[in-house]
């Protein structure tokens, strides 16, 4: 049974990654430091296959020692968060990011060279192309444009230096994901999120999906919006972009290189926030619109090409916004009624 090492096991798109490589038949150790949720139940929890440690990955003394007996390692550890998290935190996204993705390059130089890593899968994020201002955003238009403005986007363009550099040097294998715009389940409230006035709640604004779904539970009329609402994004389930990644993970044709994971789908946040109502509230009760100020780093469009995974990996986002949103909304409903979110 092959072993694999995902840090932040514990977060976000870490839950769904650990839930695929279970499902794949792998051996798992998850190290997460509880520092965004705190501690969460998991499905996976008991899994005979599941090992979750309680740990930091800055700390190179542990990611070397879990790392011995790893064939792959899911470098997904980091200080994320939405918007106002970018806002709230430059400087710690900056710092802390900087110091996770060197321990972990370290500690998995070492696991390669002495013992059976073959490989690191780097989860980067589609924040790389902020500065783009030409679309669809392709594999290696990153190193084209003006770096990322937001300290955040420019960390994540560092990952992946980070990976190139570990393999110029060091032959150390590398994958490169990029996710785009994460949307699922298992997302509950972050414990440093700030929380904003928006119309007549305060949310913390991590990602527009969950904080759109809860102001229309919560019966907010008019409902509020940052900017114009054009803004243009490409909502990706899950589950669907953990198994990419783990498709990246092994494939032969991912040795390094570097993928968008995203749908091919692109729908603006208001098309997103009417659909959102349609569905919580029907047809028969009219959408009225409220506009707020953006945030400085609220990137007007986002828009992947995804071509390259789907000719490499044979990878494709299956799952509609509409099918996510019809499991996303039953559980942000009862996250809401047990005060988790």
């Amino acid at each position: 049974m092959e072993k694999v090492l995902v840090s932040g096991s514990a977060g976000f798109i870490g839950g769904y990654v650990v839930a695929e490589l279970l499902a794949r038949g792998y051996a798992v150790t998850g190290i997460d430091n509880f520092s965004k949720y705190g501690r969460v139940k998991k499905s996976y929890d008991d899994d005979p296959n599941y090992r979750l440690v309680e740990g930091d990955a800055r700390d190179l003394r542990l990611m070397t020692g879990l790392l011995a007996d790893c064939d792959h390692f899911i470098a997904g550890a980091a200080m994320i968060g939405g918007i106002s998290y970018f806002h709230t935190y430059p400087y710690d996204l900056l710092a802390t990011n900087e110091r996770i993705i060197a321990a972990t390059c370290d500690a998995a130089i070492r696991a390669h060279r002495e013992g059976r890593l073959r490989k690191v899968t780097f989860l980067s994020s589609s924040m790389v192309f902020e500065s783009a201002d030409h679309w669809p955003s392709y594999e290696g238009q990153e190193r084209e444009i003006p770096p990322p403005l937001s300290s955040y986007g420019f960390q994540k363009l560092a990952v992946e230096y980070f990976a190139r550099a570990a393999w110029d040097q060091y032959q150390l294998p590398f994958t490169i994901v990029r996710p785009f715009n994460c949307m699922g389940t298992g997302e509950t409230r972050a414990l440093g999120d700030e929380q904003i006035l928006s119309g007549n709640l305060r949310l913390a604004m991590s990602h527009v999906v969950p904080d759109l779904v809860q102001k229309v539970l919560k019966g907010q009329d008019p409902l509020h919006i940052l900017g114009t609402g054009d803004q243009v994004r490409h909502y990706t389930y899950g589950g669907d972009l953990a198994r990419g990644i783990v498709i990246a993970m092994t494939h032969p044709q991912a040795w390094n290189e570097d993928f968008n994971l995203s749908t091919a789908e692109s729908t603006t946040v208001l098309q997103l926030a009417r659909l959102i109502w349609r569905k919580i509230k029907g047809d028969g009760v009219p959408l009225r619109i409220q506009h707020d100020e953006p945030f400085r780093y609220d990137v007007q469009r986002r828009v992947p090409a995804t071509d390259k995974a789907k000719r490499l990996l044979g990878f494709e986002a299956a799952t509609t916004l509409s099918e996510a949103l019809d499991e996303i909304i039953p559980w942000i409903s009862q996250a809401i009624a047990a005060g988790t979110i």
